[in-house]
């Protein structure tokens, strides 16, 4: 998580964001009407028994129409910054509880959960804390007495918590916070302790950013976790930011969430967002949404993944352009808080899961059960790799397409033509390219691709808009 502080100025590029988000939008074929007859996020999400959020901005709260899909689409709010330290104690011992309040009344009013977010970080300190001396005792008082505050008013009504962000650097060594310098690892452990003594129903996590996949900072963060697991601190989940990149989705991030959920913590994606480049367009879009069926289906795949929050609804609102020049249009809504291929990826990934249909079934981009055929061949052959060729028949006029199929455990997509191409674990996604996009009723869509660490399979089980084909 980055400063998520209310923003004064927009750029001209979120224009040609709107604009290009629109495109995206009639590529999908999505019209308000299919939009309403298909189920909201929250609906699609409930029978996986995961949790699909939004962090809010307060100052939005009195804007109609984002209020009401914060409130229809999502199980869980987050505070975008209403629940940090210099919100919620600009002065030391001087308590300012209206936004906080505000949050979990909204959630009351629309049954929703609420996502504690946070107590313990460097970043957005009142400045008496960030700027004040204090000996170490104190600080570890001042600590402790603001966890212990904060948490003991939302006693019983918030079911989980961000108890400490951002502790680590990017080699997995301790980030040199005010709290480290003075207390060293200890403050983690206390900050956890104090927690659960305010409220001992509530789920406590530590939360950090560029740790989805494995790498040196997962690592370090993994090693803390066992530290305290083995000296009976009371931690109970791990959260990854997953603020991400179209593209650069970490393909270990299965794994990653695997391996936290195998020490009996919950995983879950906190603050997800995936940016580009600017300016948008409909290829980017489309590979946007792929990331985010790929950072769901991920999560999806791991018992111990209870749930997904999005950071922000619309790209009119992220905080993405002011931090990153030149990038944005990171979230599942555009400018005018429409829908976007992102939005309905997700909504795909949660439907599917659940072992619904995850089309409309009057979109014509998602055909129903029994109206595709489909033949997988394996072409070329040899121990490390193969060459397979794909082609699906369907009865149903398409717009744009989406087939899945699973590969054998270890076998990767090594390159893929005529399509655009994603994995997580052992399922693979591959979208039309932008050329071919429309098959006429009857029509054949067709692409190919190489694996790597083995061999498909031939006549393996395809899927197009989440049916399963009959083998042609």
């Amino acid at each position: 998580m980055r400063p998520h502080r209310v923003r004064t100025v927009r750029r001209l590029a979120r224009a040609v964001v709107a604009a290009s988000a629109a495109v995206a939008t009639l590529a999908f074929g999505l019209t308000t009407t299919s939009q309403a007859a298909n189920p909201t996020l929250r609906e699609a999400a409930e029978p996986t028994g995961r949790f699909i959020g939004t962090a809010v901005n307060d100052g939005l709260l009195s804007n109609s129409t984002y209020r009401n899909i914060a409130s229809t689409e999502f199980s869980s709010v987050t505070a975008e910054n209403a629940m940090k330290w210099e919100s919620v104690e600009p002065q030391r011992g001087q308590f300012n509880w209206a936004g906080a309040d505000r949050l979990v009344q909204f959630a009351q009013q629309n049954d929703q959960l609420v996502y504690g977010h946070t107590l313990v970080w460097h970043s957005q300190m009142p400045d008496w804390l960030e700027n004040g001396s204090f000996s170490n005792s104190e600080l570890r008082t001042i600590m402790t007495d603001h966890v212990t505050t904060q948490v003991s008013r939302y006693r019983g009504q918030i079911p989980r918590w961000d108890v400490v962000n951002e502790a680590f650097n990017e080699d997995g060594t301790f980030r040199q916070s005010k709290f480290y310098q003075q207390l060293g690892e200890s403050y983690i452990a206390d900050s956890f302790r104090a927690a659960h003594a305010a409220d001992p129903s509530a789920k406590l996590f530590i939360n950090d950013y560029n740790v989805e996949g494995v790498n040196a900072k997962s690592d370090g963060l993994y090693r803390l976790v066992q530290r305290l697991l083995d000296q009976g601190v009371p931690i109970h989940g791990v959260g990854l930011q997953s603020h991400l990149i179209v593209g650069q989705v970490p393909g270990t991030l299965q794994q990653n969430i695997q391996r936290f959920a195998n020490l009996g913590l919950e995983v879950v994606i906190t603050e997800l967002d995936i940016r580009m480049q600017m300016p948008a367009d409909s290829s980017k879009l489309q590979r946007q949404a792929q990331d985010y069926r790929a950072v769901a289906n991920a999560c999806l795949a791991v018992d111990g993944c209870t749930g997904i929050t999005v950071w922000g609804i619309s790209d009119r609102d992220s905080w993405v352009p002011d931090v990153f020049e030149g990038q944005g249009a990171a979230c599942p809504y555009d400018e005018n808080y429409q829908p976007k291929p992102a939005y309905e990826a997700l909504r795909a990934a949660f439907v599917e899961a659940g072992g619904g249909d995850p089309g409309d079934p009057g979109d014509p981009g998602d055909p129903g059960t029994g109206s595709c055929t489909a033949v997988f061949t394996v072409s070329n052959r040899w121990s490390t790799g193969s060459v397979v060729s794909v082609s699906v028949r369907t009865t149903q006029a398409l717009n744009t397409w989406r087939v899945e199929f699973d590969l054998p455990s270890g076998v990767t997509v090594a390159s893929g033509w005529n399509g655009g191409f994603s994995q997580s674990g052992s399922r693979v996604t591959v979208t039309n390219a932008p050329y071919n996009g429309t098959v006429s009723a009857g029509g054949t869509l067709s692409f190919g691709f190489q694996t790597s660490g083995g061999a498909a399979q031939d006549g393996t089980a395809v899927s197009l808009g989440g049916q399963r084909c009959a083998a042609g």
